[in-house]
């Protein structure tokens, strides 16, 4: 968990969000021989978000660390594959990194956010539609904000090469990657 504190960022008055871990996911969609997408997630994350105004999004910092070794798609064996030499090979690469370099507003409610995204130390510059769900106050008092951030990438840019031909001319596994973030952020 991360302590909340405001400081001054480039003379603009930076607010600290936390995320919500009980409401927060980074998930993952990949089509499996074409045909039915095989879902999965990361259990462990953090994220340091600082933010100068939460709804237009002019200055801030958002940056995400991602444990390779906590992703799950309920299935022990393939999931055992994935963070193997194969795919994540994630004895010697832990951390997927994520670091937010640009914000446009394209409405009220919907933004595009570009950033820089590492696997197995291969950067490369992705963008993410991001919706802001909205906000409330729970049950505590605290006040919540919601985001739904969506993505597409390709598998080889990052090097995850490993796949399989099948006799139908198909590959076992798809190389677009769906990318699905929900957050819940309180300050």
């Amino acid at each position: 968990l991360y302590i909340i504190f405001s400081h001054t960022f480039g003379g603009f008055f930076m607010q600290r969000f936390d995320l919500d871990f009980k409401h927060s996911s980074i998930c993952f969609a990949i089509k499996h021989m074409r045909l039915a997408k095989v879902k999965g997630y990361f259990e462990s994350f953090q994220a340091n978000i600082q933010i100068q105004d939460i709804l237009n999004f002019e200055q801030f910092n958002i940056h995400f660390e991602i444990d390779v070794a906590s992703l799950s798609t309920n299935d022990v064996p393939r999931d055992t594959h994935l963070i193997s030499a194969d795919f994540f090979h994630a004895d010697k690469y832990p951390k997927i990194i994520f670091t937010g370099t640009d914000m446009e507003k394209l409405t009220k409610n919907a933004y595009l956010l570009g950033g820089n995204l590492t696997i197995k130390e291969v950067t490369n510059y992705v963008k993410f539609n991001v919706l802001y769900n909205g906000h409330a106050i729970s049950p505590t008092g605290t006040e919540v904000h919601s985001f739904t951030c969506i993505s597409s990438i390709k598998r080889s840019d990052f090097g995850l090469m490993y796949n399989k031909m099948l006799e139908s001319g198909n590959m076992l596994i798809d190389n677009e990657v769906e990318i699905t973030v929900e957050l819940e952020l309180f300050s």
